[in-house]
């Protein structure tokens, strides 16, 4: 198998040759870095089509040759430029052919630095990929040695969660990272502090029997998980007037890995990101995992 990592011939970014290199020692794979140059269509033989065709993979050969100077010494790759009428397709025709283990994207350029950003590319593929997409925050650095040291698995209370849950434990007892629950709750009242504190929770009816319900949902599957290498740090709970504000108060370290599943309602198996995936995966602080529904993740 292998990590599946995208480049933009258009900017060197080493972000997502971060990520990619932290997923794959995880991982303990290969990285197929691939750089997808845009074809003429329909096909000419005019030379300006000839001459833009030329620029665009001298572009891509740029792109990965500072990707090898990047990886070279810390990580297996292979290097590939793939020709298709879009990067969306390209990807996804090499997430087919390859089949890895994730694909990894880097944020748009004008994000917010150390949150995830959407771009038209990974968006689309947020949608459509047959596996799962790992996605850089602005600006992220790790040590291209480095591997990922605890993952938390955003759980909002469905089956489809559940099934999550159980392919991460596998996944963190196989890489020997500790696994954790994270859930959110947006709360406008948050903002001026009424919520502060349990204490404050408590007061509130609404979410005070959110959060018991979410807990005895989640002690439950940590209770079934059966792998004897595994390190369970339980539940945290996220209160905030913003989806950010609740994404960051669960806290976060370095080496952590945001995972988050797809929606139930898409009949594929395929990434689908309901609303509060969308909301979850645009707010984070920390690389994020998106899985679909049907993968065989774990």
């Amino acid at each position: 198998m292998s990590v599946l990592v995208g480049v933009d011939t258009g900017r060197r970014s080493a972000s997502v040759l971060a990520l990619a290199a932290e997923l794959a020692n995880s991982l303990q794979t290969d990285l197929v870095v691939a750089a997808v140059v845009a074809t003429v269509w329909p096909p000419s033989r005019a030379s300006v089509d000839h001459e833009w065709q030329q620029h665009n993979r001298a572009a891509a050969e740029l792109v990965l040759d500072h990707a090898r100077t990047v990886l070279d010494g810390h990580v297996a790759a292979r290097y590939v430029v793939h020709e298709a009428a879009s990067a969306r397709r390209g990807l996804l025709e090499l997430a087919e052919q390859e089949k890895p283990d994730a694909l990894v994207l880097g944020s748009a350029v004008r994000g917010e630095p150390g949150r995830v950003a959407l771009g038209a590319v990974s968006e689309a593929l947020l949608h459509a990929s047959p596996v799962p997409v790992a996605i850089a925050p602005v600006g992220y650095r790790a040590p291209l040695d480095g591997r990922f040291r605890r993952l938390t698995v955003a759980y909002g209370g469905s089956a489809v969660a559940q099934d999550l849950i159980e392919g991460a434990a596998s996944v963190a007892a196989l890489g020997r990272v500790s696994l954790r629950v994270a859930s959110f709750a947006v709360r406008p009242d948050a903002e001026m502090g009424i919520l502060a504190g349990a204490g404050g929770r408590a007061e509130d009816p609404v979410l005070g029997e959110w959060e018991e319900r979410i807990r005895a949902h989640t002690s439950s599957i940590l209770g079934e998980l059966t792998e004897p290498e595994l390190t369970v740090e339980g539940l945290a709970i996220g209160v905030g007037a913003s989806w950010a504000a609740a994404i960051d108060d669960v806290g976060w370290r370095e080496g952590d890995l945001l995972v988050v599943g797809s929606s139930s309602l898409n009949p594929l198996a395929r990434v689908f990101l309901g609303s509060h995936g969308t909301k979850i995966v645009r707010n984070a602080g920390v690389p994020v995992l998106v899985v679909p529904r049907a993968a065989a993740w774990g």
